[in-house]
């Protein structure tokens, strides 16, 4: 058995998309056993997945480089590993590969493509290409030791039973999220024909949706009310989940739920679309040439009115839906 030591600390986004790729990597190749290393509280993303240790840490606890030093070895002595995978590449994770480099370990790394989404998301910039989907670009860390891995983009529905609708709006940043007001009549016209579920997280969220579902017949907020492992589990057993370019759109790949996306400063260009997602399913403003203007979202928009999202039609939701 060839042990694989592999590692992504955030975001809670991009860690989901990696359980996709380690299934379909396990399942072709039965003699690999992967260790995957991240936060403590993303384990329930792993679950179910056979040849697959997942080793929950607490980063707090090993602070600068010899608290990276110690977690290093600490994962040598635990799991001794044949191979270092290195699926995040920030400066936290080119110490820990420097370290494991030193010992003699042979370390591969992702290839984030920074300088071609710069290019992408350069608003002078009017030839937009799709760019590597980030599933390839981890399917690539494994191809590149010499493992046969094929992804099959298709979704793997988790269960028999599927009713009611998904809606998760919020995201963590602006240039991701359709305003509020829009979202709110979105789960109105919705609510009239399915049951509509809503997810977010942390006060404020659950605050507004727990607002909303008192004044939205036939919906209910989940918000705060459960552990990653009963979202999933409900998500699971949904028909449909609409996200923004967002961590829930991930939670229904891995759930194997058909998703409508919607995407404002973002696009899925970038390779950020859920694993086995449909880009029919993928809801933007098409004719802004300065779109995308950002790869995760997180900056101000240049124009200063954000037509990206407030000139988005709910109507072309709903149809994706009905």
């Amino acid at each position: 058995m060839t042990r694989i030591l592999v590692y992504r600390f955030s975001a809670f986004g991009d860690v989901a998309m990696t359980a996709p790729v380690f299934r379909e990597l396990l399942e072709q190749n039965p003699n690999v056993e992967i260790v995957m290393v991240s936060r403590n509280n993303f384990k329930g993303l792993f679950a179910n997945i056979p040849n697959l240790i997942f080793k929950g840490i607490d980063l707090d606890d090993y602070k600068g480089f010899l608290g990276l030093r110690r977690l290093s070895n600490d994962l040598i002595i635990e799991f001794q590993p044949d191979f270092i995978a290195n699926l995040h590449d920030v400066i936290r994770t080119k110490i820990i590969d420097k370290i494991y480099r030193r010992k003699g370990f042979k370390v591969f790394k992702i290839k984030k493509g920074k300088e071609e989404k710069e290019k992408l998301t350069d608003i002078r910039n009017l030839d937009k290409v799709q760019l590597r989907r980030t599933v390839e670009r981890y399917a690539d860390v494994f191809r590149e030791m010499g493992f046969k891995v094929e992804l099959s983009h298709q979704l793997r529905s988790l269960s028999q039973k599927k009713s009611g609708i998904g809606f998760a709006p919020f995201a963590q940043h602006k240039g991701k999220m359709l305003p509020l007001e829009k979202s709110y009549e979105l789960a109105r016209l919705l609510a009239k024909k399915y049951k509509v579920y809503f997810f977010g997280g942390g006060s404020k969220e659950t605050e507004t949706l727990e607002k909303w579902e008192k004044e939205i017949p036939n919906t209910k907020s989940l918000s705060g009310k459960l552990s990653l492992e009963e979202e999933l589990e409900k998500i699971s057993q949904l028909e449909l989940m609409i996200s923004m370019d967002s961590a829930n759109m991930h939670l229904a790949s891995l759930m194997g739920t058909r998703c409508v996306s919607i995407w404002g400063a973002t696009h899925p260009y970038a390779g950020f679309l859920g694993f086995g997602q449909s880009p029919d399913d993928v809801v933007q403003v098409k004719d802004l040439t300065c779109r995308p203007c950002s790869v995760f979202g997180d900056k101000e928009c240049y124009r200063g009115d954000w037509a990206c999202l407030e000139e988005l039609d709910i109507q072309k939701i709903v149809e994706k839906v009905l």
